[in-house]
C-alpha cells in the first residue's frame, strides 16, 4: 500500500507569509527557556495535573520533548514550503498570486497539523481568546488567526478523505 499524498495548494504569497509565521513560531519554541514564564509557552505544554507541584514535576519532565517536538514539525513546515514560499521583489508581480502545490506525504502532514494547531494556540494567548466570546471577526487582528484556523480545517478535511 502507498502512502497517501496530501496536496496543498497555496497562492505564493500565502505560502510565503505562512512560512514566516512558522518561522517565528520556531524561534519562539527555539529561544523560550522553561523559566520564562511566557503564557504562549504554557499554552503548548498545559498541566498535567490539578495540583500545582505534580504539574510542575510534570512539566519538569516532559517540558523539554514536547518543545523539541514543536521545534521538529515547524522545521518540517518550513521545509516542505521552501520551494513555494520564494516570491519575486516586485510587489506588482502577478506571480505573487500564482497558485502553488505543497505536496505532504503523512509526516509531513501530521507535521503540518501540529504545528498550525500550536501556532493558533500562540495567537490565541496573545490576542487573549479563551472562549467564543473573545473572539471578534471584524477585528483585523483576527485575521491570521482565523486564515490558519480555515487551512487547518481544510487540512483535517483533507487527511480524512472529505476532499
Amino acid at each position: 500500500m502507498t502512502a497517501r499524498i496530501i496536496v496543498v495548494e497555496l497562492a505564493r504569497l500565502e505560502a510565503a507569509h505562512l512560512a514566516g509565521i512558522v518561522g517565528q513560531f520556531l524561534d519562539l519554541v527555539a529561544d523560550t527557556a522553561p523559566e520564562a514564564g511566557d503564557p504562549a509557552i504554557g499554552r503548548l505544554v498545559p498541566p498535567a495535573y490539578a495540583d500545582a507541584a505534580d504539574a510542575r514535576e510534570f512539566r519538569d519532565l516532559t517540558q523539554a520533548h514536547l518543545l523539541d517536538r514543536r521545534r521538529t514539525d515547524a522545521g518540517l513546515v518550513l521545509a516542505s514550503l521552501a520551494g513555494a514560499a520564494e516570491i519575486p521583489d516586485d510587489p506588482e508581480d502577478p506571480a505573487l498570486m500564482e497558485p502553488v502545490e505543497v505536496r505532504l506525504d503523512p509526516d509531513a502532514a501530521q507535521a503540518w497539523l501540529r504545528t498550525l494547531a500550536a501556532v493558533r494556540l500562540v495567537l490565541a494567548t496573545r490576542l487573549e481568546i479563551t472562549g467564543p466570546q473573545d473572539y471578534d471577526p471584524d477585528d483585523p487582528r483576527f485575521g491570521i488567526y482565523e486564515w490558519l484556523g480555515y487551512r487547518l480545517d481544510g487540512l483535517v478535511a483533507a487527511l480524512d478523505g472529505d476532499m
